[in-house]
C-alpha cells in the first residue's frame, strides 16, 4: 500500500518512522521523503492502518494505491 502524507522535515520523517515501527502488522516500510510517500507491506487492513497513522502522527494521510499480494 502506498500512502501520501506531508513529510516536511527530519522530525516529521522520524515521527512517521517511529509510528510505523510500533505497528505489529507491518512487515516492511519505505519512506520516500522527496515524493511525500510512504509504502508499507504486510497483512493488514489498509483503512485501519491509515486511520492508525492519522491518530499517531496527527497528520493527513491519503491512500494512493493498494496492491494485493501475488499468489
Amino acid at each position: 500500500m502506498v500512502m501520501r502524507m506531508n513529510i516536511d522535515c527530519n522530525g516529521c520523517c522520524r515521527k512517521i518512522r517511529r509510528a510505523l515501527l510500533k505497528m505489529q502488522e507491518l512487515d516492511s516500510h519505505l519512506i520516500e521523503r522527496k515524493k511525500c510517500r510512504v509504502s508499507v507491506c504486510g497483512t493488514f487492513s489498509p483503512q485501519a492502518v491509515a486511520i492508525k497513522m492519522r491518530r499517531m502522527i496527527n497528520r493527513r494521510v491519503e491512500i494512493l494505491e493498494i496492491t494485493e499480494p501475488q499468489k
